[in-house]
């Protein structure tokens, strides 16, 4: 119950300073003026993008429904304010928006929850500042382990009729391999996460903003256990194989170096975005463990065929982490970004073919590569939006230290088709359906998955 006051009270405090910035922003914007500091050109909105941007103060939402044989069938909303300010805005064709809140509620019939608050706010007050707040809560007794090591890279297997005395499945697909878990298997592969988190984060612009410094903090109150019967978290952690099942407060120093040259970033045409990370954990700062996270990307958006094609856009990210000294289990699938953590490996924006956490390990790889093509557009209800199909490939791989990383055998792959609906162009509904040898999936999200 504090906990829960004292984020509400936070994504209060919130609420009123995205209030006054959107005051302070409009009354600066009576007059056309100049940018305060130079913007690479890089950075600046496309023509098409330019001309579909909405000024002012406006909302977006959209359901968020799912369907998944391990959380159920899921049910929400996820809505968005953004504050856009007027075309007079210097900053008007350079950002995708002056502010953004966005507040995201998410339930599943078998007892997810999520409730969270996000602020950000690209050249704070004109400054080369820019501010990114996150508040929520986390309860999901759904939550995934097949181990914590390149042993997670192994088929899927199980006893037909649980009859250990029959010659064991190899292999399988992971559908039949979760019908076969029953009785006291039950929640084998199961456990439950229970998370309050707290981030805040600052990033100062150089290179006339295609280069940034990052400097932020996060604190969590996490609570992650085993379910009762056979469990195999439960029998790693009593092995010693792993850490993570103790409840209290992980605090994390983060750091970062990015470098951002595309046009949008909500929907880039093209331009780069590249970040190194690194994250720490200590105990003699009050955390429950002492570990350190390092991540890496680079992400590629180009538009080909420009005179052929309105809009057709190559983008291609490899992506490389770390997770070293004592860390729990459950840090080594999250890998955090400056523009929110990425959590792997399988699922909605990693290894779409595969469950979410499939494969986990200390050092962990995954690269993405899509087509997004627009073949259309319109404006409804004053609402403008634009349809891209996108067909997909995904690769990724998960090793037990550095020195294996040579291990190219250690990847696994699924391909699949999307489709993009690009709503006041900043708003992306996101439909994927993933295809590999042991998994097929259907994922809606809102934002692109890189």
């Amino acid at each position: 119950m504090h906990h829960h006051i004292t984020f509400q009270r936070t994504w209060q405090h919130i609420a009123l300073f995205f209030l006054f910035l959107s005051a302070s922003f409009t009354a600066q914007q009576s007059d056309s003026i100049p940018l305060p500091f130079a913007i690479a050109k890089e950075k600046k909105l496309s023509d098409e993008d330019l001309a579909n941007k909405k000024e002012g103060l406006y909302l977006t939402g959209a359901p968020d429904l799912s369907s998944d044989p391990v959380n159920g069938f899921g049910y929400g909303g996820e809505g968005s304010i953004y504050f856009n300010g007027k075309k007079s805005d210097p900053f008007f064709a350079y950002t995708p928006y002056r502010a953004r809140l966005d507040l995201v509620l998410f339930n599943t019939t078998r007892q997810q929850r999520e409730i969270f608050l996000k602020l950000d706010v690209p050249y704070i007050f004109d400054s080369k500042w820019r501010l990114r707040l996150e508040g929520g809560y986390e309860a999901n007794p759904n939550h995934l382990y097949f181990g914590n090591s390149e042993q997670s890279l192994n088929g899927l297997s199980y006893y037909p009729n649980n009859d250990s005395s029959a010659a064991p499945i190899n292999n399988a697909e992971y559908q039949q391999y979760e019908s076969s878990l029953v009785g006291n298997n039950r929640f084998y592969n199961n456990y439950s996460k229970k998370e309050a988190v707290l981030n805040v984060s600052l990033e100062r612009s150089y290179l006339d903003g295609k280069l940034r410094c990052l400097i932020g903090y996060e604190l969590a109150y996490v609570d992650f256990s085993p379910f009762t019967g056979n469990s195999l978290l439960r029998k790693d952690a009593d092995a010693g194989k792993i850490v993570g099942l103790k409840k209290g407060l992980v605090e994390l120093m983060q750091v970062g170096l990015i470098y951002d040259t595309r046009d949008l970033e909500t929907d880039p045409s093209n331009g780069i975005f590249a970040e190194l990370t690194n994250e720490t954990s200590l105990q003699a700062l009050g955390s429950l463990y002492d570990f350190n996270k390092t991540f890496t990307h680079f992400n590629l958006y180009k538009k080909i065929l420009p005179n052929t094609f309105k809009k057709l856009v190559i983008a291609a990210r490899v992506a490389f982490g770390y997770t070293a000294l004592n860390s729990p289990f459950f840090e080594y699938q999250d890998e955090w970004s400056s523009e929110g953590s990425i959590e792997g490996l399988g699922g909605a924006t990693t290894l779409r073919g595969f469950k979410q956490s499939r494969f986990l390990s200390r050092a962990m790889s995954f690269n993405n590569l899509e087509l997004r093509y627009r073949f259309a557009q319109c404006t409804l209800l004053k609402q403008h939006l634009a349809f891209s199909a996108v067909p997909f490939a995904d690769a990724g791989a998960v090793w037990d230290n550095l020195l294996r990383v040579v291990q190219q055998n250690n990847f696994k792959y699924d391909a699949g088709l999307g489709l993009r609906i690009a709503w006041n162009v900043n708003t992306i509904l996101r439909f994927d359906y993933a295809v590999s040898k042991e998994d097929k999936q259907f994922f809606f999200n809102l934002a692109h998955a890189f």
